[in-house]
């Protein structure tokens, strides 16, 4: 997307173009190095021949022959490592530039974003929310608010009649009479009559009471 967006680096195609021509060169001094190991291992073996054969001369020439090999063989070691290093540094230029570009997309991308989402239109749409939430707490207040007759009743006088019918409850429960516990059953032995129990006798204060609850019976 980045690079429809800003079009890719030339050097990327230069750098590349250049990393395959050094490729090849080195596919060509490495052939060039197995000829010559051959053509330098032959020369050793026509010296020897020559040796066996008394013929110093030529075997001396096979030698030097030999030796201008490995001469053009070291010299192609060195081409083969100086190319090594130029790929090598040209490998981490291009990883260089290739970081950098990716940066440079990133941060033209985020610059596009923030002018799309300015501040301003940040603070106006904070702004339009707020007011919002605040209109639809009015609402729900008003809808919460009673109307009609419910909205003339007097909180403190529903209160102070709440209380009375408490009050009253209250006092209708300490006037019922207390209820006792039923006496447990007795054992007596077979062919026995139980004692009857003897009358209690009532105190003023009982006998005020009865007679309040009679008058509330009536």
């Amino acid at each position: 997307m980045f690079t429809r967006m800003f079009g890719k680096p030339k050097q990327d195609t230069n750098a590349l173009a250049t990393l395959d021509k050094l490729n090849e060169t080195l596919e060509m001094l490495e052939k060039k190095d197995k000829v010559l190991q051959k053509k330098a291992s032959a020369e050793v073996e026509k010296a020897k021949e020559f040796t066996k054969l008394k013929n110093k001369r030529a075997a001396i020439q096979c030698l030097k022959r030999k030796r201008l090999y490995e001469q053009q063989i070291e010299q192609l070691g060195n081409f083969q490592l100086r190319i090594h290093d130029q790929m090598i540094l040209l490998e981490g230029a291009k990883a260089t530039t290739e970081t950098v570009d990716a940066l440079r997309s990133g941060a033209a991308a985020m610059k596009a974003m923030q002018k799309a989402t300015n501040i301003d239109d940040v603070d106006k749409t904070m702004d339009e929310i707020n007011e919002q939430t605040e209109n639809m707490k009015m609402i729900q207040e008003a809808l919460a608010t009673p109307i009609g007759s419910a909205a003339d009743f007097d909180e403190d006088e529903l209160e102070a009649e709440l209380e009375e019918l408490e009050g009253a409850e209250l006092e209708e429960q300490l006037l019922q009479p207390a209820t006792t516990a039923p006496a447990a059953p007795v054992q007596v032995p077979v062919g026995r009559v139980p004692a009857r129990p003897a009358s209690h006798k009532l105190t003023p204060e009982e006998d005020e009471l009865a007679a309040l609850q009679a008058e509330m019976a009536l």
